[in-house]
């Protein structure tokens, strides 16, 4: 009933997370009066939900009594769910979004810095580490282009502007012929109103109205006061330099680039955590092993102490053997007090992988992770041949694909570069049609084609009484054109390095999947020999026991170092298992099969939400009920 009503509350807790994206961008309501005339304009600000700092659900609900019961599986889904490397990562994606809605605003590219972290590493400082990528990938920012050379990008927002002058000026005439009085009083009122929006083919438009109110104090001026007008159509368009869409679209293409470069970035951390938490998983299943060994080997070495001690007083065996053995038990409660640090140590460092409190909870400081799985080597290893692990690894290693995709974007900005290359050549036209409009000044004369105010100016306007008319083209032609050059061939330059770089990461890439298979196979062969040492190890302890106890040797040297023996070479063969699942998790890596085998979904890991349920088994295994009451002295 515990367990169902845990389970039940598991679910509702899953399924309300998972409706609350972890990182949201909203955008406000609008204010009730002016809101909804400041819409058009997206003036409003736009708000980025607070960062997730608590664990999610499925952290507490596998705690029973005091321990942590995690499978591997648990494991992987608590690192997608709270691990702060991958929390971390996922911004990347928002602000690769971000950078190409600034781009699509003809905007410069702005540098998207989200480094791939490789995790948290064992405190054992044997076996082989696998959390690092192959030597040679791009692991780093991505988005890097912070300036802009070549052709300028043309801002492709529309924009309004507008502009209200009032005005008052006395003027002090030294003639008064012009205006008749000695002081000349103006009274102004003026307007401007533009509308204006560049395109992508190099085309600029705008379209402006002003008008131009004056009142005076002089009786010699026809129109008093009068209005002046004009309506004005521009078009520019480029016919050389930026004429080209994809010229002037490179920045766009660039930042639809860097979004999916920052989602195989989001994939590398993935990956590059995941393989991190297995390894520590799997070393504190070693751990917690070698606490067994090493409180069997206590156990041994106490019995002998025993067994010594009874003999000592029958007389049979002299004291010095007592001694002998009182400080092998010594020597084995030393090395139990340091494996039973090595699992807290141990525990400490994957707690921390896997929440995003970290040791900053109590609740969670307190508790002991019970890992519920053991360590299992397979017969033997079905790998393909390694050609087609090559090729495999070629096609789905995601630092490589990044790779391509770098390069790509890197002969998109040389292509804009060589159109700089080209002088600016650009042909305007522009159309206005203009309007004077007042109160006329001549005494009984009759009304006039320009009596009236701004409405008579406005229909002058729109009936083109007045028009202008004017085209033209404007050259500009660099001498030595010295920037254009050093920029297109330093972009060629950079292209060229790129091109080495895929090179370099193919190559790379190959050396690590053949590295990959012989360490996996070496690792067999040490875990096989491993076994192989344990089991003579304790025939040879058997018969020395059996050679000391029929009187065929005076003392216990002989078994006491057998016993030694067997406990170092029970260690050898925990750490060889161990090595050996380093080795499965680099050979995954290599071969860019890490998500596959361990069947994770990126729609999850991107969303921060995994959705199939841990689920604890209904009996713990004896090995793991020892492994509880051993840890209770940690």
């Amino acid at each position: 009933m515990n367990y169902l009503r845990s389970s039940l509350v598991f679910l509702l807790a899953v399924s309300a997370l998972a409706q609350t994206p972890e990182i949201s961008i909203t955008t406000p309501p609008p204010a009730r009066i002016i809101g909804p005339l400041l819409r058009p304009f997206h003036m409003e600000q736009r708000q980025v939900s607070p960062a997730r700092l608590d664990d999610s659900p499925r952290l507490e609900s596998l705690v029973r009594a005091g321990n942590l019961y995690l499978t591997s599986q648990d494991v992987i889904a608590l690192a997608l769910e709270n691990n702060l490397d991958i929390a971390i990562q996922r911004y990347g994606q928002f602000f690769a979004r971000e950078t190409l809605r600034r781009a699509q605003a003809g905007n410069l590219l702005r540098i998207i810095d989200t480094p791939v972290l490789q995790g948290p590493q064992s405190v054992s400082t044997a076996g082989i580490s696998s959390s690092g990528l192959a030597g040679g990938a791009n692991v780093g920012a991505v988005g890097t282009v912070i300036t802009q050379v070549g052709p300028p990008v043309p801002g492709l927002d529309p924009y309004f502007s507008a502009q209200v002058q009032l005005g008052h000026t006395t003027t002090l005439e030294s003639d008064t012929a012009a205006v008749g009085i000695p002081t000349l009083l103006t009274t102004s009122r003026y307007y401007y109103f533009s509308y204006g929006q560049s395109f992508l083919s190099g085309t600029s438009l705008s379209v402006s109205a002003s008008s131009y109110r004056t009142d005076v104090n002089s009786p010699d001026f026809t129109l008093n006061p009068n209005t002046n007008g004009s309506v004005t159509l521009s078009v520019t368009q480029q016919l050389l330099q930026g004429l080209s869409p994809a010229v002037n679209g490179r920045d766009i293409r660039v930042a639809k680039n860097n979004l999916k470069s920052t989602d195989l970035q989001m994939k590398m951390q993935v990956i590059a955590t995941v393989s991190a938490v297995l390894d520590l998983y799997w070393d504190l299943v070693s751990f917690d092993q070698d606490v067994r060994l090493k409180q069997r080997a206590l156990d041994n070495a106490q019995k002998l102490y025993d067994d010594n001690r009874r003999q000592v007083e029958l007389g049979t065996l002299p004291q010095i053997e007592v001694t002998r053995a009182g400080a092998e038990v010594a020597q084995r409660k030393q090395e139990l007090l340091e494996s039973q640090t090595h699992v807290a140590q141990q525990e400490t460092v994957l707690k921390n992988a896997l929440s995003r409190s970290g040791s900053t909870s109590a609740w969670l400081d307190d508790v002991h992770i019970v890992p519920l799985d053991q360590i299992e080597i397979p017969k033997e290893d079905s790998l393909k041949p390694v050609s087609e692990l090559i090729t495999q690894a070629l096609a789905d290693r995601p630092e490589l694909q990044q790779s391509n995709i770098n390069l790509a974007s890197a002969k998109i900005m040389a292509d804009g570069d060589r159109n700089g290359l080209l002088p600016s050549l650009s042909a305007i036209a522009q159309l206005s049609n203009n309007g004077l409009a007042g109160t006329q000044l001549c005494g009984g004369c009759p009304p006039g084609y320009f009596s009236g105010g701004e409405g008579a100016v406005l229909l002058q306007e729109l009936r083109r009484n007045f028009p202008s008319y004017s085209a033209g083209i404007a050259l500009t032609i660099p001498f030595r054109n010295r920037v254009a050059q050093a920029d297109y061939v330093a972009d060629i330059l950079q292209l060229r390095q790129d091109e080495l770089r895929v090179k370099r990461a193919e190559n790379g890439i190959r050396v690590d999947v053949k590295n990959a298979v012989m360490g996996l196979q070496q690792a067999r062969l040490r875990y096989e020999s491993a076994v192989n040492t344990r089991v003579l190890a304790e025939e040879t302890l058997q018969a020395e026991q059996n050679r000391f106890n029929f009187g065929q040797v005076p003392d216990t040297t002989l078994v006491i170092q057998a016993q030694k023996d067997l406990v170092q070479d029970q260690t050898d063969e925990v750490q060889a298992m161990a090595n050996y699942t380093h080795a499965k998790i680099s050979f995954d890596l290599a071969v860019g099969q890490t998500l596959e085998v361990n069947h994770i979904s990126m729609e999850e890991a991107a969303s921060g939400h995994v959705a199939r349920e841990s689920r604890l088994p209904a009996t713990l295994p004896p090995a793991t009920q020892e492994g509880i009451q051993q840890g209770g002295a940690r």
